[in-house]
């Protein structure tokens, strides 16, 4: 029987372009099955989360501001230094994976992070401002079309590209949870349908190009149903943040022949001894719940840490990346 992927969900700690091409080469060596893009966001805010889809999207500008990443007509300097960072991380990933041939995953922001974390150009958050988080949207949705197809080009050994969309603010943006600039409100909640209909255009752009979409969250409210309808081939989850109406959703899709990509090992180091046989008996005990089995979910099920590990230490983060990958290989299919 084979085993089971793993893979991790794509921030590590670490700064400067030397950590970065380390980092690259662990994740190479120890997700052999399915490596990915690695974010190093301690690097400063071209490489955050924010910096990261900014430089993806197409169509629009933005600059830095004491508050963080704001829309502009035309890039500004801090815009077009995130677009050269990722480019030359890109880079260091196609030299490093010469010779590779798999499954290979990206990852970009999502957006309705982007709408709850970028402010508009009059200020306040594009959330804010109903034509400003479509027009947002439909720029990712644009730009992640060009990024798909600059991957394939550097990328020519792998048979299957996915892409996750990261929405961490997702729950927040539905329950109305944002807080307006003055701190002293909030943003009003976005219906369901226009929260579809956006990460939809994400999703379809990827899909159109000619690789998977998935869609990771590690926070608890998240609307896996809504997620799926979208047109999300895989859903990343912390099963932590899980509830008992969430199963539901997630044993649809595995059923379904979609992806879950199930957040077992600890992001950050826990107390006493961790090992793989811990993460094993959690993926067991939660397919029971579910009345499935690893040999009846087939190669559906991938293993992952909760979330990402920009807050952990370099020597917990080897020693999760192992526990994942060989709780993975454990759980055959």
């Amino acid at each position: 029987m084979a085993s089971m992927l793993a893979t991790a969900v794509g921030s590590y700690p670490g700064e400067g372009d030397t950590a970065y091409a380390e980092t690259v080469k662990m994740v190479l060596a120890e997700l052999p099955g399915l490596p990915h893009v690695p974010e190093l966001p301690g690097r400063g805010a071209t490489a955050s989360l924010a910096g990261r889809g900014l430089a993806v999207m197409s169509g629009l500008g933005a600059d830095l501001q004491p508050a963080g990443w704001r829309l502009t007509d035309s890039p500004g300097v801090d815009h077009r230094r995130a677009r050269s960072l990722l480019a030359q991380d890109l880079d260091t990933v196609e030299e490093l994976t010469q010779g590779y041939v798999g499954p290979f995953k990206t990852q970009i922001a999502g957006p309705w992070t982007l709408a709850a974390t970028v402010e508009r150009p009059r200020g306040d958050k594009v959330l804010a401002d109903h034509g400003a988080r479509r027009e947002l949207a439909q720029a990712l949705a644009e730009g992640v079309r060009d990024h798909v197809a600059d991957l394939r080009r550097r990328l020519s050994g792998v048979d299957r590209l996915i892409v996750q969309v990261d929405e961490p603010a997702l729950a927040a943006v539905l329950r109305a949870e944002i807080p307006t600039a003055s701190g002293f409100g909030r943003h009003r909640a976005v219906h369901p349908p226009e929260a579809s209909a956006a990460l939809e255009w994400v999703l379809a752009a990827i899909t159109e190009a000619g690789a998977e979409p998935w869609v990771h969250a590690c926070a608890p409210h998240i609307p896996w149903g809504l997620v799926r309808g979208a047109g999300a081939h895989g859903l990343s989850v912390d099963l932590a943040m899980l509830s008992a109406g969430d199963y539901d959703a997630l044993a649809e899709a595995l059923e379904g022949g979609s992806t879950v990509a199930l957040g077992v090992v600890p992001t950050l180091e826990p107390v006493g001894d961790y090992t793989d046989k811990q993460a094993v008996n959690t993926v067991e005990r939660w397919l029971d719940m579910l009345g499935l089995d690893p040999e009846g979910v087939g190669d559906s099920l991938v293993i992952t840490p909760t979330c990402g590990f920009a807050g952990a230490s370099a020597p917990w983060v080897l020693r999760a990346l192992r526990a994942a990958a060989r709780a993975a290989s454990e759980l055959t299919i």
